[in-house]
């Protein structure tokens, strides 16, 4: 089946469009898109396939895509303006913000370390109702009241749902407001940037169809947090619709974008903290929120992980191209988000078709290298 693909690709990018249409002609790619910018703005923007499974509607400019944990870049750069801001530290504990979060021995965990998976809190391990999810104020009491499930700063081990509630809780106790509220209202709003976290209704209908992958995930040895993470029935949301699943705020997991929306924001974290003349975060906050917090063998990705206050670092796997010092998130089924302050570019991968990498996606690796190999 010939691919028809669409958007901005200069010849000097033309290995890049090579990847794009190697995708959907040799790993069997559904639909999707691919950004790459230099100091924010888009210098390639692919697109291609089908928003749906039947393979009847084209995967267009105005497609939407869930990010699952790609979202947890976006939480991090919310989290990491309260610090650029001085009303929050790195270095200060969760419960000075969010007294609750002291039970069970967590009166000590700081900031970082609860952006760094190192809290111990990476899923529930009794039994729970899967609809928790939808109930924030239930979801962060559960979480408040719960025991680490590994010695806090002994180790990071991943917390793929979670992680959205502890970090939004943060933020709203600081700010106020839902992180989806900020971000609509500080940044995607005024910037004319395609991203969400919470989709107004209005919006549902321009959402790709998922395509779930074939095989599960390898998950390495087995082990409490792992389990409580991914394992049990209620370790994700459930017992709800799509269209309850999309509206909800998961920052976490449920963020929907445009590729190019994605690559812009994350554009502003590559060139000095400004977009279109708006300034997103200082250079100073940009190198706090990158800088490593914890290296080490996660206990519940199979992965040896470099992570910022947040985000995901480069070293040592480069699923974001050659830069050490790149950093940004990967999600579930491959979509990605990347920053490289050393080069002044970034890019995000989304598509339909998810695929069985817990992260580092072969086919966005592969756009990214094609996409450095053409600088």
């Amino acid at each position: 089946m010939t691919i028809d693909i669409t958007g901005l690709c200069p010849d000097r990018f033309a290995r890049v469009r090579d990847a794009f249409a190697a995708n959907f002609e040799n790993n069997g790619e559904l639909g999707a898109r691919f950004a790459f910018a230099i100091d924010g703005e888009i210098v390639v923007d692919l697109m291609g396939g089908h928003a749906d499974r039947k393979r009847e509607v084209a995967f267009g400019p105005d497609t939407l895509t869930a990010l699952f944990s790609t979202t947890k870049a976006v939480a991090a750069l919310l989290v990491a303006r309260l610090v650029d801001e001085g009303r929050l530290a790195y270095d200060q504990p969760v419960a000075d913000v969010w007294p609750e979060f002291a039970q069970a021995g967590k009166q000590d965990v700081t900031i970082e370390q609860a952006m760094s998976h190192q809290a111990g809190l990476s899923g529930f391990p009794d039994e729970t109702d899967p609809s928790i999810w939808f109930d924030w104020d239930a979801t962060c009491a559960k979480l408040a009241a719960m025991a680490p499930l590994f010695p806090i700063g002994s180790a990071s081990g991943y917390h793929p749902v979670t992680f959205g509630y502890i970090a939004g809780e943060i933020f709203r106790r600081v700010d106020g407001r839902t992180m989806g509220t900020a971000l609509r209202e500080d940044i995607a709003g005024p910037l004319g940037l395609d991203l969400w976290i919470g989709l107004p209704d209005s919006e549902h209908g321009r959402v790709a169809e998922l395509m779930r992958p074939t095989a599960l995930p390898q998950f390495g040895e087995i082990n409490a947090a792992v389990t409580a993470a991914f394992l049990k029935p209620w370790s994700s949301p459930g017992g709800k619709g799509a269209a309850e699943w999309r509206r909800v705020e998961i920052p976490s997991a449920n963020g929907h974008a445009t590729a190019p929306a994605l690559a812009r924001l994350m554009g502003a974290l590559a060139s000095g903290g400004s977009l279109d003349g708006r300034s997103i975060l200082t250079p100073a906050g940009i190198k706090a929120a990158s800088a490593q917090r914890i290296r080490g063998r996660d206990l519940v990705l199979p992965y040896e992980i470099s992570w910022g206050a947040g985000f995901m670092r480069n070293e040592p796997n480069l699923f974001y191209g050659p830069t050490l010092d790149a950093f940004g998130h990967s999600g579930w089924g491959g979509s990605c988000a990347f920053a490289d302050p050393t080069r002044g570019v970034s890019g995000a991968y989304v598509m339909n078709k998810q695929g069985n990498a817990l992260i580092g996606d072969p086919r966005a690796v592969r756009l990214i290298e094609a996409a450095y190999a053409s600088l």
